[in-house]
């Protein structure tokens, strides 16, 4: 704690004011003779050219906590979750989010879900033809550790995860840990909803604790957006039960707007997921 004290002929009206004379001023002096002076945190007293203790003005005025804490203080780390519905460039985005880091010279952590291995295993790849390298994750991963030791090697600029809704509800809590702990940001990007209209665990953890929320935009056929990801078999036909993971890309799934996806499960789209007369595009 800093402990000022003036004797000047003048008072500024304001404290800012007044710091900045004590600043700027000529000649000016400093002594460590305050009476509640002590060796690790030493007041100061501070005489300005003027009258003085000849008829001056003493004032108290500096009695403040010069926290070096808060002078250090960074802006923390935030958790972002990009959610969206089947092709909305989710991959994409986050190869270009790894690309601008890369390129600023700051390194990155990619990681994607072992459960899709579509594009090879540990790999992230866009419908674009963008494709990255990434570390892979399956439900017992610490992914918070794998961090801690990644950092060991130098400092990471971004944590970016693909395909987020298949992670734990405590690899989610892992991931703001990430942020919270280890102040480097995270990047993650998934599905918010299964084919029955249902959250994801993890998704639903990163809806609860995310810092920041996007929604990627994706088009339903009639022209909407679409918010639903319709699950079809071999033949096209809508499927509204089975397990909830089943890994498919275009052959599999269809990106529907909530009109379309309540019509194609229950059979009135005329065998066309995603297709009526009766719903018009805003």
């Amino acid at each position: 704690m800093l402990v000022g004290r003036i004797s000047t002929p003048l008072l500024p009206t304001s404290r800012v004011a007044i710091v900045r004379a004590v600043l700027h001023a000529p000649d000016l002096q400093w002594s460590r003779d305050a009476p509640d002076a002590s060796p690790s945190c030493p007041p100061l007293s501070r005489n300005l050219p003027g009258k003085g203790s000849e008829g001056g003005r003493s004032l108290n005025f500096l009695n403040f906590r010069a926290s070096r804490s808060r002078a250090s203080k960074r802006i923390m780390a935030k958790l972002y979750f990009y959610y969206a519905s089947m092709n909305a460039g989710k991959s994409t985005t986050l190869l270009q989010a790894d690309f601008n880091y890369r390129e600023r010279g700051m390194a990155t952590m990619l990681w994607t879900s072992a459960i899709d291995d579509r594009a090879g295993a540990g790999r992230i790849a866009s419908r674009i033809g963008l494709a990255s390298d990434a570390h892979s994750f399956a439900p017992d991963t610490d992914i918070f550790a794998a961090v801690v030791s990644t950092l060991e090697d130098g400092p990471l600029g971004c944590v970016l995860v693909d395909e987020a809704q298949f992670l734990t509800p405590d690899q989610a809590g892992q991931l703001a840990r990430v942020c919270d702990q280890l102040n480097v940001p995270v990047l993650a990007y998934g599905l918010r909803t299964d084919f029955r209209g249902e959250l994801f665990p993890g998704s639903a953890r990163l809806l609860a604790i995310a810092d920041a929320l996007i929604e990627l935009k994706s088009v339903c056929r009639c022209g909407r957006k679409a918010t639903m990801n319709l699950r079809v078999d071999d033949d096209g036909n809508a499927v509204g039960e089975g397990a909830q993971t089943e890994i498919g890309g275009n052959d599999r799934y269809v990106a529907l707007c909530r009109a379309h996806f309540a019509q194609a499960l229950a059979g009135t789209d005329g065998g066309q997921p995603g297709f009526s007369s009766d719903v018009v595009g805003d």
